[in-house]
């Protein structure tokens, strides 16, 4: 719920430069924070608003703040949105020329900039510390804070060397933000930047307008083109694990006739740029990609994100999924989950500690990471695997309490889940499979076993003739696969380490054969008409789609002009909010929310033209309803 502002200047910024009314929870106290130099720690889910609780204070207190941030897309994002607002801001990085140094250098000591943007390693490796300490920083805002934690899922070195910054420049506040933080995260956070009685605010870690999907992975390419296809037109994100898989995703979707691109740490910075601006400028909207995309993302009408595979952490998950629907308006995220990858992260891990371990001086702190990761993973995983209200698993994991009984906005509370019919009979149709092929076998030979594979392996094996062959034969071999993990996880079997782990009994099998004990086997279905959120129903009360995208491309349009990302002109709200009451004029324009002073005077008029037009080609009135909507 926003909230009401109490001091007068932040209420004119708030007004003149971004066109609201009210904060957001927290943004008031991070702001009151900030102006009276208190030290504090702000964790704020993706999407709440947290780059305004730093750049506000800046303009009402007219100082020179500085902002930590991780990429050079990130912070060159945020400072194309400012300036189009009308703030002054800059970014300071190495792609600069040394001229284009000595000119920012210059405006820098002429005061001519509000926030200044740098990377952990150009504030620290060079000579600007002492610069900043003559031209006067008041305060020090670090983003992606949760980057200096090792118990964090995006550690960075470079962020560690951040705790030496208040002896760089001293007499600043310092202000962490970041939307991924557990509690022990916090407290490292606190820890290693040394936060003096630091105010500490931490936010809903619930996102009530994404909806989240969690399906089994059965034909990957078919799955996502169903789901790229039901946001034909709107922006979206596929994560894959591999750069491999990203390539042959793209090339598959291009193939379906879907405009689409790939992205990962293996192409050059010119690759990565261009496709970062395409999707930038709505000129491309479909990009599959590493975690190396998104953190740099500032495309605030993302309407899906797809995980093409799954990913190691909650923390990754609860990141990435974050970056759609940050303008607030429904989006939708899509796992597909297969215990393969489960298996490829443990490789990739092992094989990590393995290598490390060879090399440390400190084998038990090594140790005790490896530990670390293989939690975060069975976290994920059990997640993934669990007939519970995604919403719920999320925010309870990061320590915050959900009262809701049901969410209305993920599979399980949609309905959209079930539970295997007879789920403990067929669970002990799969522990006598395994017993009968004497538990030497894997997922996949176990599996081919219970469908009645005719494969030459099972008439090699004999296997063919055990009484368990075809006992599941109506479910697919990845429903039966899949039924395998889950009593992997829920513990009714083992599974050997290595590259080729065997599928056994253990001490708790012979209680579910006996059948002294009840389980529960998930049986996920898609609808073939899904249910709505009612989130995304109230998002289009009163919107004609028609003139929404009509708007759209006027927005396109003026991007294009100014050589900026369409959503630097008005966010997906704003778009909707002119659809749906029409102002009639320009003063009518200014009630519209995300409507600042700067833009109003720049785009208002031929917004205003595009409504005129629509109205006398469809019909329909003007200047529907008066107030700040």
């Amino acid at each position: 719920m926003d909230v009401t502002i109490d001091n007068p200047a932040v209420a004119e910024a708030l007004a003149r430069y971004w066109g609201f009314d009210r904060l957001r929870p927290l943004q008031g106290e991070a702001i009151a924070a900030n102006l009276a130099g208190r030290d504090s720690l702000l964790v704020m889910p993706t999407g709440g608003g947290k780059s305004l609780t730093y750049q506000l204070p800046a303009l009402v207190a007219n100082s020179l703040d500085v902002v930590v941030s991780p990429l050079v897309a990130l912070m060159k994002d945020q400072v194309d949105g400012l300036r189009e607002a009308g703030i002054p801001a800059v970014a300071f990085d190495g792609s600069l020329t040394h001229a284009e140094r000595g000119a920012i250098r210059d405006e820098l000591e002429a005061g001519a900039y509000r926030l200044l943007f740098l990377s952990p390693e150009m504030l620290l490796g060079s000579a600007l510390p002492n610069f900043l300490r003559t031209i006067g920083v008041r305060a020090v805002a670090i983003d992606e804070a949760h980057c200096i934690s090792q118990w964090g899922h995006d550690f960075r070195p470079e962020y560690r060397q951040l705790a030496g910054l208040r002896d760089l420049i001293p007499g600043v506040s310092i202000h962490a933000c970041t939307a991924t933080a557990t509690p022990r995260v916090r407290e490292d956070i606190l820890q290693q930047l040394n936060l003096r009685e630091p105010e500490v605010m931490v936010g809903s870690f619930d996102r009530p307008n994404l909806t989240y999907r969690i399906r089994p992975r059965e034909n990957r390419r078919k799955q996502i083109l169903e789901e790229v296809n039901r946001h034909a037109g709107e922006a979206a994100i596929i994560y894959a694990l591999s750069r491999r898989d990203t390539e042959q995703i793209a090339d598959a979707l291009r193939k379906d006739g879907v405009n689409a691109a790939f992205y990962h740490a293996g192409l050059t910075r010119d690759q990565r740029d261009r496709v970062h601006e395409q999707f930038a400028r709505e000129r491309l909207d479909v990009v599959v990609a590493t975690v190396a995309f998104g953190m740099g993302i500032d495309r605030s009408n993302v309407r899906t994100v797809i995980h093409a595979s799954m990913p190691r952490s909650i923390e990754h998950y609860q990141q990435e999924t974050g970056r759609a629907g940050r303008d607030g308006d429904p989006a939708e995220c899509v796992l597909l989950h297969s215990y393969a990858d489960v298996e490829r992260w443990r490789g990739l891990a092992e094989r990590s500690f393995n290598e490390a371990m060879a090399e440390t001086d400190d084998p038990e702190s090594l140790r005790a990471g490896f530990e670390s990761q293989e939690q975060l993973l069975a976290d994920m995983n059990a997640l993934a695997t669990n007939a519970i209200c995604r919403h719920r698993s999320i925010v309870e994991y990061f320590g915050e309490t959900y009262e809701q009984e049901n969410c209305g906005s993920c599979d399980v509370c949609l309905g959209e889940v079930d539970l295997l019919e007879d789920s403990t009979t067929v669970a002990r149709k799969v522990l006598s499979c395994v017993a009968r092929v004497e538990s030497r076998f894997g997922v996949q030979h176990v599996a081919d076993v219970l469908c009645g594979a005719d494969t030459d392996t099972i008439r090699r094996l004999r296997h063919d003739e055990l009484s368990t062959h075809g006992l599941l034969a109506d479910l697919t071999k990845s429903a039966v696969s899949n039924l395998i993990h889950q009593l992997i996880e829920q513990g009714w079997l083992s599974r050997t380490p290595g590259d080729r782990p065997v599928v056994q009994l253990n001490e708790q099998s012979p209680t579910l054969l006996r059948g002294e004990v009840e389980v529960s086997l998930l049986q996920p279905r898609i609808k073939k008409t899904r249910s709505t959120s009612a989130a995304e129903d109230a998002s289009w009360d009163g919107v004609e789609r028609g003139l929404f995208e009509a708007l759209r491309t006027l927005r396109r349009e003026i991007a294009d002009e100014i050589g900026k990302p369409p959503y630097v002109v008005f966010p997906d709200t704003t778009l909707r909010a002119l659809a749906r009451h029409r102002p009639a004029d320009m003063a009518t324009l200014g009630f519209i929310k995300g409507v600042g002073e700067k833009k109003r005077r720049s785009y208002g008029p031929r917004f205003l033209e595009a409504l005129d037009q629509w109205s006398a080609m469809h019909g329909g009135g003007r200047d529907i309803g008066i107030g700040v909507v």
